[in-house]
C-alpha cells in the first residue's frame, strides 16, 4: 500500500474514533433526558394528575435520535443487522471480496437514504411545521439524512479496510 493511501486510511480511521466519541457523548445525554424526563412524566401524572404537555412528543423525536445514534456506532462495530449465510462457506479472500461488494452496495443505499431524508428535512422546514413552543419540527429530523451519512462513511471505510485486508492477502499470497 502506498504512503498517500497509508496517509488517507489514517485520516478516515482518526475521524471515525473522533466521531465515535462525539456519539457515546450525544447518546449518554439524549439517554439520561429520556430517562428523567419519562420518570418526571410518571410522577406527575400519578402524584399530581398532570405531565408536561410537550413531554412525550420530545421522547418520541429523542427515540429517533437514539435509533439513528445507535445504527451509526452498530455500523462501525459492523454489529448492523446482515446476512451472511453465504460468506461462512468462503474462503477468507472471498468473504473480502463479498464484504467489499456489499458494502458498497450498503454505501450506496444509505447515501441515497441520506439524500431523501435531506429532501424530507428540507420539506418540513420550508412547511414551517412546529413541534411545540415555536420550535420547529426539523431540528429533530435533521437526524435522518446525518445518520445516512454517518453509516454510508462508516461503510465506506469497512469497504477500505476489506480491500486494503484483500491485498495484503494476495501480496502474500495466503
Amino acid at each position: 500500500m502506498s504512503g498517500a493511501a497509508k496517509m488517507l486510511m489514517k485520516i478516515f480511521r482518526l475521524i471515525n474514533v473522533n466521531i465515535e466519541k462525539i456519539e457515546n457523548i450525544v447518546l449518554v445525554l439524549i439517554l439520561s433526558i429520556m430517562v428523567l424526563l419519562s420518570f418526571l412524566q410518571v410522577v406527575l401524572r400519578n402524584f399530581f394528575d398532570q405531565g408536561i404537555l410537550w413531554g412525550d412528543i420530545l421522547l418520541r423525536h429523542l427515540v429517533l435520535w437514539v435509533g439513528f445514534v445507535g445504527a451509526s456506532l452498530a455500523t462501525r462495530e459492523e454489529k448492523h443487522i446482515n446476512i451472511d449465510l453465504f460468506t461462512r462457506f468462503l474462503k477468507p479472500r472471498g468473504q473480502d471480496i463479498a464484504r467489499i461488494v456489499t458494502n458498497l452496495f450498503a454505501v450506496y443505499i444509505c447515501w441515497l437514504l441520506a439524500d431523501a431524508g435531506w429532501t424530507f428535512v428540507q420539506d418540513e422546514k420550508m412547511a414551517g411545521t412546529l413541534i411545540f413552543n415555536e420550535i420547529p419540527v426539523w431540528y429533530f429530523q435533521i437526524i435522518i439524512p446525518i445518520g445516512f451519512l454517518l453509516m454510508s462513511f462508516r461503510f465506506f471505510i469497512s469497504v477500505l479496510e476489506h480491500s486494503i485486508h484483500f491485498f495484503k492477502q494476495q501480496e502474500t499470497g495466503a
